[in-house]
């Protein structure tokens, strides 16, 4: 009988008691594991598979009973922080929200100006005798109306944590439905829990909140982290979600386990906006944790988006305003063997319309919870001062001592630029701490590689080469205890399956081919960030490999591959992060990098400068494959912004239009770019997608070569033109667009770094078909007719937006 307990023991939901630094097990559950011999992070799978009734019915009752009763670290009653789930919370928070001086000054602002607008308007008659008690009267109306119209948003908005009975039967059924579609759980950084329960209880007694900064990559990402906080006995955060999840049933339930639901979009509703702003206050005011996606909505790349900075501006003003003494920044990172919505990514990157989220969609899902998708990796890197931060980059910028108050950082421009900087802090930090799960390293192997598939041997050795890589770039690599290599190749591709990776039997190996290489570039794109600055300096480079010839012929300067790599760089500002050392100082380190791996060769004078760069003969004697993999990573982003720029000749007004030169580039760009990639001018497809082009065309209008009228109807489209400079010219006998002029050398030197392909020269083939392909587009758009039209308020904020771009340097 001893023994069958101690077996049920061993196979039942895990138990985790945690006092102090001390994690004990019980009976079986979550431990701090010992070192690994080779190093590695301590890591742990903190979820597990559950009983299912059909197996173990018995089994499955007994799980669910515990969690019914709240047995142990299920009754989540002794977690760190501040009081959630009890009855009563969702009117003391509301209360709190309404009753902050900042919403109260708002209201009476509001009131006033109606009052002033309605007295104009001669509502209110100053000569009346009862002036001054009616307009008394009218103000506390419309203060009230106002009052309820805030109450009745902030129902909507906040958090429900009412129910500990709700929270247990949440987590439960949550876990269940994970654990069925990730089979292999969610694994964690032991080291790093335990560094964030300690952060946890040192906030705790400083009433200070912890804000999650986590990456999107998926759904799963809102209940993953709640899970883990649940499981670790960590308060649960408020998390910040899309009012479009808030649909029947589902939102409920998200909100009563911590959603807190905003717009998309606040426009210039300024009540609303003080309210975000008084919620926040009163949640980092009270303490509560809070959990927001630094990249707004979720990557469609697989990479790093760019930070929004909207959550984080009220973050930040929080502190700056005093409202709010401090709190802990921690970002999180999320990895997945597989992620549920790449197949869906696809078709919005080639500009399927996002389907709006509901329940029937939601049921359909459940189809993934009979897949094996492998595992969820989550990794906190250490957790920081917000005010500390602020401070520091206060002395930074002003000079001015640590001590002073945060009036000097108040003003529009430091405020813009402290956002942006904490906003790649944060994305540096995710990066960090990233692990690059199987699935990314094969899908990286196989999208790197020449030819069209790839036998089982070279696989596992490219695999092997690539996981160095990132270990020596000081980067993580998700382990599998002391499985090899060739096992945990096979577990990725089962859980990659045949729908992405083929494989060609009856050959004597087994040999793998890429079937879509538009969803496996979602995978490849989870290790580009490690190999940015190789990929540059490599796509430099090409613009004197591809000629050919012997060794002297393909050698580059310095200095022309400095200037290369400088206009990569600032090409792609808005598409990745690099190393904050500067341009002249990752440069050297890079080139210092390959040459040590042997890949380049580097000449240098009596002085011990650099002088030329070239491929190294040991490089050449293995195929150039380490430096065709660096090329390979940034290749498709290559061809992505060069075909923003040729679609960009296609705004050049015919020479008899006579009319409003402002146009959609978007149509343009898609049918121009499907056309070339079908005829083969075009070597990536996934250059066709939208996320890439739209950060294309915030470059190309940083730079003040796109000029973008917006206007704040979101129903009319934004209209694109060139800026009068970058206008190419046409031929006046007949009419076609001039190969020549600012827009053309641009797309030159874009060029130069491009995969050739079919024909060896790509000036040429810009030159003839591309170029009269793009010109018969461009006048079929704008025989079409012009789009809607913008207002007057319109058109003064764009306006404004010209004035700003003057001052701005060109590439």
């Amino acid at each position: 009988m001893s023994d069958l307990a101690d077996e049920k023991r061993r196979t039942s939901a895990p138990d985790l008691d945690i006092l102090g630094d001390q994690v004990t097990l019980h009976p079986s559950g979550y431990i701090a594991p010992n070192e690994r011999e080779d190093g590695g992070d301590k890591e742990r799978n903190l979820v597990e598979n559950m009983a299912r009734f059909r197996t173990s019915p018995l089994e499955f009752l007994r799980e669910v009973s515990l969690h019914v009763s709240g047995t142990g670290w299920r009754a989540y009653d002794n977690f760190i922080g501040q009081p959630v789930f009890y009855p009563g919370f969702s009117e003391n928070m509301t209360a709190a929200i309404l009753s902050t001086p900042i919403l109260q000054r708002k209201i009476t602002e509001l009131a006033e100006k109606r009052i002033a607008v309605e007295e104009k308007e001669g509502l209110l008659n100053k000569d009346d005798i009862l002036y001054a008690a009616k307009k008394s009267q009218r103000k506390a109306v419309i203060e009230q109306s106002l009052q309820d119209l805030s109450e009745k948003w902030t129902g909507d908005m906040i958090c429900k944590m009412e129910s500990k009975t709700f929270i247990r039967g949440a987590y439960y059924l949550c876990t269940q439905l994970l654990t069925r579609a990730y089979h292999q759980g969610i694994h964690v950084s032991s080291e790093e829990v335990l560094r964030l329960r300690t952060v946890a209880k040192v906030a705790e007694k400083k009433k200070q909140s912890i804000i999650f900064l986590p990456c999107h990559r998926s759904h799963v990402d809102y209940v993953s982290l709640q899970l883990i906080c649940y499981r670790l006995g960590l308060a649960l955060p408020t998390v910040v979600a899309g009012d479009n999840l808030n649909f029947p049933l589902v939102g409920s339930f998200l909100q009563h386990a911590g959603a807190m639901y905003i717009r998309r979009s606040f426009g210039d509703d300024v009540l609303y906006t003080t309210l975000v702003q008084s919620y926040i206050d009163t949640l980092l005011q009270g303490g509560f944790n809070f959990d927001c996606f630094i990249e707004g909505g979720r990557s469609r790349t697989g990479k790093l988006l760019p930070p929004k900075f909207g959550i984080l501006s009220f973050i930040l003003d929080s502190i700056l305003s005093g409202r709010v003494e401090d709190a802990v920044i921690c970002p999180v990172s999320t990895q997945y063997d597989k992620v549920i919505e790449t197949e869906g990514y696809v078709g919005e990157l080639l500009g399927v319309p996002k389907k709006q989220e509901n329940l029937a969609d939601f049921l359909s899902a459940s189809s993934v919870l009979s897949l094996k998708l492998g595992r969820v990796d989550v990794r906190f890197h250490e957790p920081w001062s917000l005010r500390q931060f602020v401070q520091e980059q206060q002395a930074r910028i002003t000079g001015i001592p640590k001590s002073m108050d945060f009036k000097n950082i108040r003003d529009p421009k430091s405020r813009q630029r402290l956002l942006r900087t904490m906003g790649y802090k944060v994305l540096s930090d995710i990066n960090a701490v990233s692990v690059v799960m199987p699935t990314a390293l094969i899908g990286t192997v196989l999208l790197t590689l020449r030819g069209r598939g790839v036998g089982k041997a070279e696989l596992i050795r490219r695999v092997e080469w690539l996981s160095d890589r990132v270990r020596a770039k000081g980067g993580r690599v998700a382990h599998f205890g002391n499985a090899p290599t060739s096992v945990v190749i096979d577990r990725g591709l089962e859980v990659l399956g045949k729908d992405l990776v083929g494989v060609v039997e009856g050959l004597p190996e087994q040999t793998y081919f890429a079937v879509d290489r538009f969803q496996l570039s979602f995978y490849r794109n989870m290790t580009i960030h490690l190999f940015i600055s190789e990929a540059l300096v490599s796509a430099a480079m090409y613009t004197r490999v591809k000629r050919g010839g012997g060794p002297e012929n393909q050698n580059i300067s310095y200095e022309e591959l400095r200037n290369q790599v400088l206009f990569l760089s600032q090409l792609f500002r808005g598409e990745f992060i690099y190393p904050i050392e500067g341009l002249a100082i990752n440069l050297d380190n890079t080139l210092r990098g390959l040459e040590a791996d042997h890949v380049v060769e580097l000449v240098r004078d009596a002085e011990g400068k650099i002088i030329t760069v070239g491929l190294s003969d040991v490089e050449r004697a293995a195929g150039r494959e380490n430096y065709d993999f660096y090329c390979f990573l940034i290749w498709p982003f290559v061809e992505a912004f060069w075909l923003a720029a040729v679609a960009m000749m296609g705004l050049t007004p015919p020479s008899d239009h006579r009319g409003d030169p402002w146009l959609d580039v978007k149509k343009a760009q898609d049918s121009l770019g499907k056309t070339l990639y079908h005829q083969g001018d075009l070597s990536y497809f996934e250059a066709v997608n939208k996320e890439t082009l739209k950060n294309a065309h915030v470059r190309f209008e940083e730079e003040g070569i796109l000029l973008v009228a917006k206007s704040r109807n979101s129903r009319i489209q934004a209209r694109f033109r060139l800026a009068q400079e970058w206008t190419p010219d046409r031929n006046k006998e007949d009419g076609k667009i001039v190969a020549s002029g600012r827009l053309w050398d641009f797309i030159e030197r874009i060029a130069q770094s491009r995969r050739e392909g079919k024909n060896r020269r790509d000036g040429a083939t810009v030159a003839t078909r591309v170029l009269r392909l793009t010109d018969q587009i461009s006048r079929e758009l704008f025989k079409g007719g012009q789009l809607e039209g913008l207002d007057e308020e319109d058109r003064v904020v764009d306006r404004k937006k010209a004035l700003r771009r003057e001052a701005r340097a060109h590439l």
